[in-house]
């Protein structure tokens, strides 16, 4: 069975950190000065991913909150395609000028993990705020008949020679598919990964029966948990949230590895005008603390692992990341560059 190397030290000092920077916000200025009057018209945030999953929700509800804050309006450009190096590749191709701000996940660390060539989100860009931290789940249909819970559908998986079917991301090396690699070894069992960049495609996939199972985030699906037609049967962290405490741990069925956790926040171009970068850290991290984005968290089990990181809690976790992953590549035999 592969393990993790070292994420359980990982995974304490970040939830470590969380609690140190879980406050950061409500200390900062209720107000920040304009430089130069910047900015004097709409900003641009670059999405690389779809509209309909946990980015395009994330960012849709941070632009939202912002704009309450300061009467800047934000204009969202999404870019899917290429698990977010779609989207990477053109905002670093943009004006360094401040108007143009990016949402990104922690994709953008394990693609620089990979190949230090990619951009590294602590260096090459300057991260405004972390907003949400999250752990992964297995949703089925709740109108599934072949299989129940993560015994029965382990058993049926099985006994599928390998035809069976999960939605999940396309990018080799992801969070998401490192995650189900070490599902797969621990549990025994051949699964076929079906790969889709965009939310609303996958969540289509499961509810109309075009895959067997769903690997997700529990905020993003949300909607289909409240309408009754998704349920999880796994969950992939160390304890039963209590939003979930009917659902098992991967420990508790008998993995042992450590989780690996989705980070979403916003960053801008780390080329981008000192004044301009400061006014942006005061936006985004007010913005976090605005009762709407408060509201959304909520609403999307966000508050379950505490979300906020500002720009050095950020930076600490990427780097964090990028040392996790690089490990888990080597130990997987990749060619870490």
């Amino acid at each position: 069975m592969r393990n993790i190397i070292g994420t359980a030290a990982f995974c304490a000092a970040m939830m470590a950190a969380g609690s140190a920077y879980a406050f950061e916000c409500k200390r900062g200025e209720a107000s920040f000065d304009k430089p130069g009057g910047f900015p004097e018209r709409a900003l641009t945030m670059i999405v690389p991913y779809g509209p309909a999953g946990g980015s395009g929700q994330v960012a849709a509800a941070m632009a939202e909150a912002v704009t309450e804050l300061t009467g800047i309006p934000i204009n969202r450009d999404h870019k899917p395609g290429g698990s977010g190096t779609v989207g990477m590749t053109a905002y670093m191709a943009a004006p360094a000028d401040g108007y143009n701000v990016l949402e990104h996940i922690d994709d953008a660390s394990s693609a620089h993990a990979l190949d230090s060539s990619m951009p590294n989100p602590a260096d090459d860009l300057i991260p405004l705020v972390v907003s949400q931290v999250t752990f992964s789940q297995v949703y089925i249909r709740t109108n599934e008949t072949r299989f129940s819970d993560w015994p029965s559908f382990v058993e049926w998986v099985k006994a599928q020679n390998g035809k069976a079917t999960i939605a999940n991301v396309s990018k080799e090396g992801s969070m998401e598919r490192v995650t189900m690699g070490f599902i797969t070894d621990a549990s025994g069992m051949k699964i076929q990964q079906i790969s889709f960049d965009k939310g609303a495609p996958r969540y289509g996939a499961l509810l109309g029966g075009q895959v067997d199972a769903l690997f997700e985030q529990p905020g993003d699906v949300r909607n289909f948990l409240d309408a009754g037609q998704f349920k999880p049967i796994l969950t992939i962290f160390d304890e039963r949230p209590a939003a979930f405490a009917d659902t098992p741990t991967h420990r508790e069925v008998g993995m042992d590895f450590d989780p690996l956790l989705r980070f979403r926040g916003f960053y801008v171009h780390a080329d981008a005008p000192v004044d301009r970068v400061e006014w942006l850290k005061w936006a985004f991290q007010r913005g976090y603390c605005e009762d709407s984005y408060q509201a959304f968290n909520e609403s999307k089990f966000m508050t379950v692992i505490d979300s906020y990181r500002d720009t050095n809690g950020a930076k600490d976790l990427i780097a964090r990341s990028i040392e996790q992953y690089r490990e888990v590549y080597k130990a997987m035999g990749l060619d870490v560059k």
